[in-house]
């Protein structure tokens, strides 16, 4: 591997102009393509084999009028007025009348036909029908039905709300404000412009291959409106940092004397290497998803997973080629000039920083370091046995919206219940059979506990499918609504047998329980596949069985420090107030297992970046706790500024209103901040330390059975003579270590 690597670094850093060329050239025809043809439009959540999606399958055969996006217009009378008067009921009906009116409506349905009028007549809902879901709707179409209260009468309130309105997200200059801090990062880092630019603009070609190809995509496959947001998020982030891994490798070899295509191959073969095999568990880590059996979750793991596979593959292609336009300039003008006067300012950058003083504390205090940071990351993970799970609802849109108008005032004139409706489907062969199957399970449901109101929603033209309409006594998100479906279900099952119909249980809470049954019973599975898959990789990589596992524990304390954190933010309500976060609720059912994959895939990162280097000092001689401090020393700083890059591109999703896009960028932004500073950069060093020379253990018969990776660049070519490598390094290091 590292001498492929090698070559190819030459290779992109001699034909430069070549392999810069091509890369524009494909940006450039993506940009036409996308031009042209333009974005396909989002797809649905649907989640296969489960009872909702069933339902919704059966509507979409059999009540085609009743399968499009279903939206609700509350509307309020003036204070102390009734919607039942004479006047009033011209005005609702006037609305009704709009609702009717407005594109891709199949029809509205009066308040006063559906009985939709709270107790006090103050309230009444008009229930708007759409044809088509409400992933196919048009900006058109939503703005109309969101501009409906717009006109409301002097003193009424009107607001539209439901499915119709759940866009997607808008992610407009957050990215910016990641990519802005990033790069203020890099000029610290660096303390060049070229270098800073041109690790920019290599990682932002890198992710825009992979988000336009991503976009194109979407034309032959379903993706969610997240998936797109995902993949950018980790586009920039991973592009950002190997680029910055590679580019520092290559000042510390010219540092060290090497000539510049030399210094770059040898970045490409050694820091490449360790960028390839990161990637790679990023993309097992992601592509492992599709184990869920969910589509939507298998389309956003292997759509991330293709954007990182392209972040790597600019990395090692075209970095090594814009090395060779920058030269010299990626060092900063005081090394340039005192290696231009031949003093020793040339080593400044890589052979002596603060990392080194932090890897020798972290091994001289290891005992207090492990103890400490398990300490720590356990109580932070505490909140993690409270979390609990649900598709998002409208009561968690932001404050001033019209769904979250139209949810809070449903809530004040009907009882939250209203807000979490659901739908039974029933389904059969003989219209008489479906008819006492409805009656039958109306009666089961009614004197179910926590049941409001049970009322008739209609049937098909054929009399095979009926709906019947359900009104739980508490809002979508409680935990009590999430038991009442399982009730309900078990208590219509017998009805379903003595009838021989099926019926089936749907609406967003019901589809809400059946993701987070199925993400339950996935989760084991992912686990084991991630996992198993990735400790096999590490394995291979550090030739180690210990390292592996110590990677491994270690992820486990960051997931359960973020899930903590994550769930005293969004769920409890700590801090809300100062993350934009307005109606604690639930976690939306999927960001667990979500941030599994992803979280893995980038402590792996962190992990390949240090460890490989400590395995490359020690393989080439140096004891095993020089070989920590050296890769602390080495990697500290750049896995520093990696980890702030991270950081500053997901919390800068923090920003976005969507709710779930921002619990996804802080529970990012946590578990970097976790992961780097806590686990990589002080338990690593503290525990490899402590298992010393063992840390590399590895049974003989294994050792001959694997296969070798070569990432520390053993197997390299010699230097070649014309190069004058600093040959004091290694015993200065070692004083060091010693001092």
């Amino acid at each position: 591997m590292a001498n492929l690597l090698y070559r190819i670094g030459r290779l992109g850093f001699r034909r430069r102009g070549v392999v810069a060329s091509v890369w524009l050239v494909l940006l450039g025809a993506l940009v036409a393509t996308v031009v042209s043809v333009g974005t396909a439009p989002t797809a649905g959540v649907a989640i296969p084999g489960t009872e909702s999606q069933r339902a919704l399958d059966s509507l979409a055969r059999e009540f085609p009028q009743a399968s499009g996006a279903a939206g609700t217009v509350v509307v309020r009378a003036p204070e102390g007025q009734s919607v039942a008067t004479p006047a009033n009921q011209a005005t609702v009906a006037g609305i009704v009348a709009k609702a009717s009116g407005l594109p891709g409506v199949v029809g509205a349905v009066s308040p006063y036909d559906s009985k939709a009028i709270s107790q006090d007549g103050r309230y009444a809902l008009v229930t708007v029908q759409f044809k088509e879901t409400s992933d196919a709707l048009t900006p058109e179409q939503r703005t109309a039905y969101e501009d409906l209260g717009k006109a409301a009468p002097a003193g009424w309130t009107v607001a539209a709300g439901g499915e119709p309105l759940m866009t997607e997200p808008e992610v407009g200059s957050t990215e910016a404000i990641g990519v802005a801090v990033a790069l203020v990062v890099l000029l610290m880092t660096f303390g060049s412009l070229v270098a800073a630019g041109m690790t920019m603009v290599n990682a932002l070609i890198g992710v825009g291959v992979g988000l336009l190809g991503l976009l194109l995509a979407g034309h032959a496959f379903d993706l969610t409106s997240v998936t797109p947001v995902l993949a950018l998020m980790l586009g920039l982030a991973v592009g950002i940092d190997y680029s910055l891994f590679i580019t520092s490798r290559y000042r510390h070899n010219l540092a060290t004397g090497l000539g510049r295509e030399e210094a770059a191959g040898r970045a490409i073969g050694t820091a490449g290497s360790a960028v390839v095999f990161a990637g790679l568990t990023v993309v097992i880590a992601l592509a492992g998803l599709s184990v869920v059996g969910i589509p939507f979750l298998t389309a956003m793991g292997l759509a991330a997973a293709g954007t990182v596979a392209v972040a790597v593959l600019v990395a090692v292609t075209l970095l090594p080629a814009l090395l060779g336009f920058a030269g010299d300039r990626v060092l900063p003008r005081s090394q340039r000039r005192a290696a231009a006067s031949g003093g020793a300012g040339g080593r400044q950058d890589s052979e002596f920083n603060r990392g080194f003083g932090w890897g020798r504390t972290m091994v001289r205090r290891r005992i207090a370091v492990i103890l400490g940071g398990v300490v720590l990351l356990g109580a932070v993970a505490l909140p993690a046995a409270d979390m609990r799970l649900a598709l998002p609802d409208d009561g968690t849109a932001p404050v001033g919206t019209t769904k979250r108008a139209a949810y809070d005032l449903i809530a004040e004139g009907f009882g939250p219940g209203f807000n979490g409706r659901l739908v039974m489907v029933v389904h059969g062969d003989d219209p008489a059979s479906v008819q006492q199957a409805v009656t039958a399970a109306s009666a089961v449901m009614a004197r179910t506990k926590d049941v409001v109101a049970v009322a008739p929603g209609g049937a098909s033209a054929d009399g095979r499918t009926a709906l019947v309409a359900v009104i739980p006594a508490s809002g979508p998100s409680d935990a009590a609504t999430f038991d009442l479906v399982r009730a309900l279900r078990d208590g219509v099952a017998p009805t379903a047998t003595a009838t021989g119909t099926d019926i089936a249980l749907t609406g967003a809470t019901a589809a809400g329980v059946d993701v987070s049954d199925k993400l339950g019973a996935a989760l084991p599975v992912y686990l084991l596949v991630v996992v198993g898959l990735s400790f096999v990789l590490l394995t291979l990589v550090f030739r180690s069985l210990l390292v592996p596992l110590k990677a491994t524990a270690g992820f486990l304390l960051t997931v359960g420090a973020t899930f903590g954190a994550t769930v005293a933010i969004f769920q409890w309500g700590w801090l809300a107030d100062l993350l934009g976060v307005q109606t604690p609720g639930p976690l939306v059912s999927f960001l667990p297992i979500l941030l599994i994959g992803i979280l893995f895939g980038l402590a792996m990162d962190y992990e390949v970046f240090l460890v490989s280097r400590m395995r490359e000092d020690f393989v080439h001689g140096q004891g095993s706790r020089e070989a920590v401090v050296s890769g602390v020393g080495h990697g500290a700083r750049v896995v520093v500024a990696a980890a702030l890059i991270m950081i500053s591109v997901f919390a800068g999703f923090i920003l976005v209103d969507d709710p779930i896009i921002k619990s996804m960028g802080f529970a990012l932004a946590f578990g970097v901040l976790v992961d780097a500073f806590v686990v990589r950069l002080a338990l690593v060093p503290a525990i490899m330390s402590f298992l010393g020379d063992a840390a590399w253990w590895l049974p003989r018969w294994l050792d001959r059975v694997l296969p070798r990776v070569d990432i520390e660049g053993e197997t390299l070519p010699p230097v070649p003579a014309g190069d004058d490598v600093d040959r004091t390094a290694p015993r200065e290091l070692a004083e060091a270590v010693e001092g």
